[in-house]
């Protein structure tokens, strides 16, 4: 639904789940049934989909998880994956909607996918071509938006009217809630973070430009900084090449983690590097948006404090007007890797809370 100013805000949304003291009204007007009311989540990721009913409170009853299809497949095969998966957990729960939480840009109506990297799937009306196989009522999500608002609800951004959500993968993804909406900007494209140039003329990106944030701070920029190590020949990398079984393929991000957390020295430096980068574009997005709480989620996250210890020093010490504004808090996502079908499951409730008025009004129309 757009606004009159041709924002995204969904309209519904603010009056259900805000923070003012009139939409917390609004929200315990509402029938408890319909706040409670099982959706199912689904996660669609580059590597996996899971599927999961989730209840009112955020909590996964049940959870299914497959492959995710080769991206040469048709659109058909990931929508037969996702049907399939659905409908086993609709055999056991009595679900009313279902939210997809898409690796891809989503256009604002929340109907089409344009673009998801790891898929064949540009410009595909997956909203539509799912109501009308599932018949339930269907929304779709791009997965940092559906993260972050599972993080606004029931994690680590709960009571913040104005948080911004970073998740580290293999890129950076990202998200702004704001005053009880998902803010997708004009055509639904916000939040793409990991493509801000930060080093003019650096590392080639896949997006096609050069320099992008997600290149230094990423678990990507994780891998190869430590691999490029290996190919150097530099002897300070070979405890961490012997962990990895003596081959540079064996060199992943959750193994440099895990040999920061065990002291390793030069896996230490590699996650201080991406904190530090981390932090810097966390100042550039305070600057320009200015939220009360960056919430850090995604695998790289993983490493905790050695990741976000770098990146809190760096963005104090880079910050605009740092020493005469408040500052932003930085802190670690609470959901993990359910984050994505949670908020897919709970965005999808406020459809089926449309769906059951609007059915309720026919039938008390029909008995009129």
């Amino acid at each position: 639904m757009t606004s009159p100013q041709g924002s995204t805000r969904p309209a519904v949304l603010p009056t259900l789940l805000g923070l003012g003291p009139r939409a917390e009204r609004r929200r315990r007007a509402l029938p408890a049934g319909i706040l409670r009311l099982p959706t199912i989540g689904v996660d669609i990721g580059g590597t996996k989909v899971v599927a999961g009913v989730v209840d009112g409170e955020g909590k996964v009853l049940e959870k299914l998880r497959t492959d995710t299809p080769d991206k040469n497949k048709s659109a058909k095969v990931v929508e037969d994956v996702i049907v399939e998966l659905v409908l086993q957990l609709a055999d056991r729960h009595d679900v009313h909607a279902v939210g997809i939480g898409a690796a891809g840009w989503v256009d604002a109506d929340r109907s089409r996918v344009l673009f998801a990297p790891h898929l064949n799937w540009r410009n595909e009306p997956l909203q539509q071509a799912l109501s009308e196989r599932l018949r339930f009522p269907v929304i779709v999500e791009n997965d940092a938006n559906a993260a972050a608002w599972a993080e606004w609800r029931f994690g680590a951004g709960r009571g913040e009217d104005h948080m911004v959500m970073l998740t580290l993968g293999t890129g950076i993804g990202g998200a702004v809630v704001r005053d009880g909406y998902v803010d997708r900007g004009k055509y639904g494209l916000a939040g793409e973070f990991g493509h801000m140039q930060v080093v003019p003329g650096g590392h080639r990106c896949p997006c096609g430009n050069r320099g992008c944030w997600e290149q230094y701070s990423s678990g990507n920029a994780l891998v190869r900084d430590a691999r490029e190590l290996v190919a150097e020949e530099s002897p300070v990398v070979q405890p961490l090449l012997a962990r990895a079984g003596g081959t540079v393929e064996g060199i992943t991000g959750p193994l440099v983690t895990e040999a920061a957390r065990d002291g390793d020295p030069t896996a230490t430096e590699l996650l201080y590097e991406v904190g530090t980068w981390l932090g810097v574009g966390i100042a550039n997005l305070a600057a320009a948006l200015d939220p009360g709480r960056f919430v850090i989620g995604g695998g790289v996250s993983e490493a905790g404090d050695l990741l976000l210890g770098p990146a809190r020093d760096t963005f104090r010490r880079t910050l605009t007007g740092r020493g005469f504004r408040p500052e932003s808090t930085i802190v670690h996502a609470a959901l993990g890797n359910e984050a994505g079908l949670v908020g897919a499951a709970d965005l999808a409730r406020q459809v089926a809370r449309r769906f059951r008025t609007i059915k309720r009004r026919r039938v008390e129309r029909s008995a009129v």
